[in-house]
């Protein structure tokens, strides 16, 4: 049997003179990019820096659109009318398509970020709102989505095609959604660690929570987050582990 997923980051998280991850270097092995716009984190410069350095390595371009929480990473629950969560989705995927438009590229997927994403994936409205926000702008985009979560059902019901996430550096819940991160256990620091939970949620479909639980995963894209300090070796690790359990890593689009 042969068995394939994709391999993204959230990337461009830079703002002005704040300099996060190595996104150059970690471009050399994920497939798909999920590139800031703006709201949590990146600006203008960065946006089109990123692409650039996306586009010319041929990695699908993602939005990532977030709450407009710049001091809190984006990463903090702010309570927000579902008007709000499909008019901000549609704005910051705009700017990404701009800046795509001038590396002559078409965006491939949008996946929300952080506190954004953890909503979308327990609240059925949040998640129809981003779903419809991405359907009115572009049905050809693929929306990423946690595993087993209301945002992929969400886009399931409006007819877009969906890429089911999991996450390489994180923990999991008796409910399949990920670990607080608030939670010394939130996350997976051991690469090989890493390497053996993911293959066996691509090969097998299962993943154990932090309580024992086996559940149930689909694993179309596998998340390494671009913030970390150890990102690049990482997601080193990671894919030459994938590839040597015969894995393909191949972008979400050419699938």
């Amino acid at each position: 049997m042969a068995w394939t997923v994709d391999l993204n980051s959230d990337l461009g998280e830079s703002f002005g003179r704040y300099v996060i991850g190595q996104d150059e270097e970690v471009l050399k092995h994920v497939t798909s990019a999920n590139i800031a716009c703006g709201f949590h984190a990146g600006d203008h410069n960065v946006i089109r820096r990123t692409v650039r350095l996306a586009a010319k390595k041929g990695v699908g371009l993602g939005a990532h659109p977030g709450l407009p929480d710049l001091l809190g990473f984006g990463r903090r629950f702010i309570a927000v009318e579902t008007e709000d969560v499909y008019n901000m989705t549609v704005y910051q995927i705009g700017a990404l398509q701009a800046f795509a438009s001038l590396e002559g590229k078409r965006l491939q997927h949008v996946k929300p970020h952080g506190a954004l994403f953890n909503m979308a994936g327990k609240d059925g409205e949040i998640a129809r709102a981003i779903a419809e926000a991405v359907a009115a702008v572009d049905r050809e985009l693929i929306l990423f989505g946690l595993a087993g979560s209301e945002l992929v059902k969400a886009g399931e019901r409006v007819g877009l095609k969906v890429a089911r996430e999991v996450f390489a550096d994180r923990t999991y819940q008796p409910d399949g959604s990920l670990t607080s991160r608030t939670s010394p256990e939130a996350y997976i620091h051991d690469p090989e660690e890493a390497v053996h939970r993911v293959t066996r949620m691509v090969k097998e479909g299962k993943v154990t929570a932090l309580d024992g639980t086996e559940l149930k995963v689909q694993a179309d894209t596998v998340c390494v987050h671009g913030d970390d300090p150890k990102a690049l070796s990482f997601v080193q690790r990671l894919r030459r582990g994938l590839e040597e359990n015969g894995i393909r890593i191949q972008r979400v689009s050419d699938r």
